[in-house]
């Protein structure tokens, strides 16, 4: 197996399972596509040093479906960092997920265990849909990154703080919660990344002097129609499409965070390393300074 580096990390990450959509169905559609994910990880080389759950772990936020979503996660053998999004109930999370962490009764945490500083924070307001990060969250926050202003660190969070050009899943850049969020994070330099997930698409931009990456769903991914949207006219356009279950994985190579995106099955394969690519790699690698 190839080992990583003393500086190098890779983290794997899965979001927007919505676990329990069909209610009762214990084969369900979003649980084969999650355990198709896992699967790939599980084989992978090398593996991963942890895997990232970025909410919306469940459809409706009940105990049935955290206590599978637990049973599946153990087909991976890596460590699992959870965490919540809008379908979410943080009750019947913290009933199923006890080592979590919480910071007055939300789901936020440190990680200082690996060669990244790992903060998840939690951007959950039952009820609504969109996002949500209030003062006692951003004193959280700015009290953990004034902790150490200088070891790379990601935020993890389930809701960009951005707007993506996707009208119906969008965040408007001057809600009160990414004004206060933002704030939290501006002008500071050792923030390397921030991971997102929630619109179930995979998009990466610059903000505030860092990158956002998003990652798309293991459910069902939401279709790329950037045209206008009017409420008061439904037009039949895709809104949700079976596109492949997916995955990210952000590899800290000591100095950058480089971000993949993948989806889960089979991949047709046109080449491989036999004695016909040998001298390609060798020319490739004979390149690079020893």
């Amino acid at each position: 197996m190839l080992q990583a580096g003393p500086h190098e990390m890779l983290i794997a990450q899965v979001t927007d399972i919505h676990l329990g959509f069909e209610p009762g169905n214990p084969a369900e559609f979003n649980r084969k596509r999650l355990d198709q994910v896992l699967k790939q990880l599980k084989e992978m080389n090398p593996k991963p040093d942890l895997l990232l759950a970025t909410g919306d772990l469940t459809e409706f936020g009940d105990s049935d479906s955290y206590r599978r979503l637990t049973n599946a996660f153990k087909q991976v053998d890596c460590r699992v960092l959870p965490m919540v999004g809008n379908h979410d109930v943080r009750l019947s999370f913290a009933e199923w997920f006890p080592d979590v962490p919480l910071a007055d009764g939300f789901v936020q945490y440190v990680v200082d265990a690996y060669p990244l500083r790992i903060i998840l924070i939690d951007t959950l307001e039952e009820g609504r849909h969109g996002g949500a990060f209030c003062d006692v969250r951003a004193a959280w926050l700015n009290a953990r990154l004034d902790e150490d202003t200088s070891r790379p660190s990601v935020i993890v969070m389930h809701h960009p703080p951005v707007e993506v050009g996707i009208i119906w899943m969008n965040t408007h850049p001057e809600e009160d919660w990414v004004t206060r969020f933002r704030a939290c994070v501006a002008g500071r330099r050792n923030i390397v990344a921030i991971i997102c997930g929630h619109l179930h698409r995979a998009i990466t931009t610059q903000w505030e002097g860092t990158t956002i990456a998003i990652c798309p769903a293991t459910a069902p991914q939401v279709a790329l129609d950037m045209s206008p949207i009017d409420p008061d006219k439904p037009d039949n356009r895709p809104m949700i499409i079976a596109d492949p279950p997916a995955f990210a994985l952000h590899w800290w190579n000591g100095s950058e965070l480089i971000t993949h995106f993948e989806t889960a099955g089979a991949h047709v394969m046109l080449a491989q390393f036999d004695k016909n690519m040998q001298d390609l790699v060798r020319g490739l690698l004979a390149e690079r300074p020893s």
